[in-house]
């Protein structure tokens, strides 16, 4: 028994560290996307970067799974899944032109609110008024952001908030694929279908890729797939609860990549609502988590 529990600890352990390394991964991404919309169009940057990226992730279902990963029997809601990413990932790198990494990031985290909101009338899901209070809390944090109709209001924000509905309604769409769909089989059709709604858009804007951005190009693919795989691997390796809480780690991130790159600080009213969203998102998760535990 102290033997299983011993071992169980340490899956957990390991389970923070890979959400941990893959939520750097992501981080650092998005500081990359930041450098690269002073020169490029938010559409073709989600274009090349998942061009790249899809050799690499073809590669990691190949030694996953086999062939059998590219097959599924859900292409449809794959499809749509692609398009609310792409609509997610353009309006967040549009958002970066303006907005400063930290405020950007922490606004993306109002997400499980939305979730939350959203699965009711989408799956007729049940929330309790704990969590309806925890969604309302968590609106407020974004209003201590955002605070609309003061002089240091910049609508570039609602492009954040329209990502973290975009990105709501993604992760609402995976329960409709069902438990037996992989996580790799996932994760391909999620790099495959925006690059292809991509096309046409970005070949209206596109804009020669530089030498010298190339690099920065690989490297968004190479730290977006990698953060994506080792994010759902965590998941796979620990309940959400012990998992979940630990993506906030990103704020950490975005703020010292912020610093170093930009000389970027994040504000008192950044931080005062990040804190707000991050505790609401926590105690979503948690509750979550008890409504499936079996009883």
């Amino acid at each position: 028994m102290m033997h299983g529990t011993a071992i169980e600890g340490g899956r957990t352990k390991l389970a923070i560290l890979t959400i941990c390394g893959g939520v750097a991964f992501l981080a650092t991404n998005d500081a990359i996307a930041k450098t690269l919309v002073e020169r490029y169009d938010p559409i073709q940057i989600v274009f090349v970067r998942n061009l790249i990226a899809l050799p690499m992730v073809a590669a990691i279902v190949l030694y996953m799974i086999g062939p059998a990963g590219f097959q599924t029997s859900n292409l449809r809601i794959h499809a749509l899944r692609g398009l609310l990413m792409l609509g997610g990932a353009y309006t967040f790198f549009k958002a970066l032109e303006t907005l400063a990494l930290a405020e950007a990031t922490a606004l993306v985290f109002s997400a499980p609110i939305f979730i939350t909101a959203l699965s009711v009338p989408l799956l007729g899901e049940a929330v309790g008024w704990r969590r309806w209070m925890a969604v309302l809390v968590g609106f407020i944090g974004v209003l201590i952001i955002v605070r609309p109709g003061a002089d240091t209001f910049q609508p570039a924000s609602l492009y954040v908030i329209g990502t973290a509905v975009l990105y709501a309604l993604f992760m609402i769409s995976a329960r409709l694929l069902g438990p037996r769909e992989s996580m790799w089989t996932m994760m391909f059709f999620v790099m495959l279908f925006p690059m292809v709604y991509a096309i046409p858009f970005a070949v209206a804007v596109w804009v020669p890729v530089g030498a010298a951005d190339l690099p920065f190009f690989v490297a968004q693919a190479v730290f977006g797939a990698l953060g994506i795989t080792l994010i759902g691997q965590a998941f796979r390796m620990a309940p959400a609860a012990i998992v979940a809480p630990f993506d906030y780690t990103a704020l950490i991130w975005a703020s010292l990549l912020g610093w170093l790159i930009w000389g970027d600080t994040p504000g008192a009213w950044t931080l005062a609502g990040a804190a707000v969203i991050v505790l609401s998102g926590i105690y979503i998760v948690f509750r979550e988590s008890r409504q499936e535990q079996p009883r």
